[in-house]
């Protein structure tokens, strides 16, 4: 009875520490879900029409991000072996990715609109800013600075 009551514990505790270990980047994306239906004060209709919108341009942003991180990530760190032409060559696609960037950020707004007011579309900046601050000093306190 011991040993399966051990057993028992043993399952429920590596359970909860795989949930503990969940990446954090799960946790701050329903944090932020959380966060930003509260500021919006958005109703059931425009909550139904506003996350998918919202959800394919935060990919959209994703694959951006992936993109940026595969052709620049290590190659900033060192640019002594990097030649003019090199350089140059990475400053066009950085270039190209800024404006795919631009591009996606436009149609997401042009789509907002169409589901949520305008006014609530310009909430929705201030409270991504807000979370963002919010998230960087609860980081800095549990870090220590701050």
């Amino acid at each position: 009875m011991n040993r399966r009551l051990l057993i028992v514990f043993v399952f429920l505790m590596g359970i909860n520490w795989f949930y503990a270990q969940r990446p954090a980047k799960d946790r701050i994306k329903a944090l932020k879900v959380a966060y930003l239906t509260e500021q919006l004060s958005l109703t059931k209709e425009e909550a139904q029409q506003f996350w998918p919108v919202y959800n394919e341009h935060e990919d959209a942003l994703e694959d951006i991000r992936k993109k940026e991180r595969q052709q620049f990530g290590s190659r900033f760190e060192d640019m002594s072996n990097v030649s003019e032409n090199e350089a140059a060559k990475m400053i066009d696609r950085y270039i190209n990715l800024q404006a795919e960037k631009l591009e996606i950020e436009n149609e997401f707004i042009k789509g907002l609109q169409g589901v949520i007011p305008s006014k609530k579309v310009i909430q929705l900046f201030r409270a991504e800013n807000n979370f963002k601050k919010r998230l960087l000093q609860q980081y800095r306190k549990r870090q220590g600075g701050g």
